[in-house]
């Protein structure tokens, strides 16, 4: 007699049963999905990082050099171009024209020096507009044109009264600057004393009487000295050239 076995009535439904997790190590169920891992963090990304780096390269220092000082700019255009010798060439050329020109200043104030002469007899000049003078001492240097920078030591009094309204040889007191044919004149100075300064020559010397036509005038003149020079007065100069040369530009 066959006996038949069958499963039991109560597993013929599945049961269902609720996944239980704890923190011990249990693989979970098979339907069960794992967390979802934390998002990485992500990376911010410039233009910068995503274009191809440039690389940017320093300057490198100049390599020492030996320069040459000088303010002019043949010399540094032929440093430059032709190296350091040329340039160095070229500042020896312009000191050997400074030194030049300081010997060639010596020369004319020892020439100067050399043909300027006292007067031994005064004698008096009378020029055709009025002025009368007297050569103290000649001058050996160069005669002043038009134009020219005059340097001189000059004293002027009124001839009537004799008070002096310039003096430039006492004390430590600056000559005066004169540019021929130049105006306004320097105080104390007048259209007499240009006019007799044009025929010396520098280290020259003389006393000037000049008429009133020539100094002053009618009007006659304030100068600040405290000594008032009247109308039409007369006026009495020693005049001395220290220096003639070329008018600054």
């Amino acid at each position: 007699m066959a006996t038949s076995f069958s499963s039991p009535p109560f597993l013929s439904y599945p049961l269902t049963r609720t996944p239980r997790f704890s923190s011990s190590s249990q693989t979970p169920p098979p339907n069960s999905q794992p967390p979802n891992p934390p998002p990485s963090p992500k990376l911010t990304t410039t233009s910068s990082e995503q274009q191809p780096p440039v690389t940017v390269r320093e300057p490198k220092p100049p390599k020492p050099t030996t320069t040459v000082e000088t303010t002019d700019w043949i010399a540094s255009s032929l440093t430059r171009r032709f190296g350091l010798g040329a340039g160095l060439a070229w500042a020896a050329f312009l000191a050997v024209g400074v030194i030049s020109e300081q010997i060639k200043t010596r020369i004319e104030v020892s020439e100067q020096e050399a043909n300027t002469r006292d007067v031994e007899k005064q004698e008096e000049v009378v020029l055709p507009n009025g002025i009368r003078y007297y050569e103290l001492r000649i001058g050996g240097g160069a005669s002043p044109r038009n134009g020219d920078l005059v340097v001189l030591d000059l004293k002027g009094k009124i001839e009537s009264r004799g008070e002096v309204f310039v003096d430039t040889f006492d004390g430590d007191k600056k000559p005066l600057a004169l540019v021929m044919g130049s105006r306004p004149y320097t105080k104390g100075m007048c259209e007499g004393i240009e006019y007799i300064v044009r025929s010396m020559k520098a280290g020259g010397k003389r006393r000037v009487i000049v008429p009133p036509n020539l100094g002053f005038g009618e009007k006659g003149a304030d100068l600040g000295t405290g000594v008032q020079i009247p109308p039409f007065a007369t006026l009495e100069y020693i005049v001395e050239v220290d220096k003639v040369s070329i008018a600054p530009a």
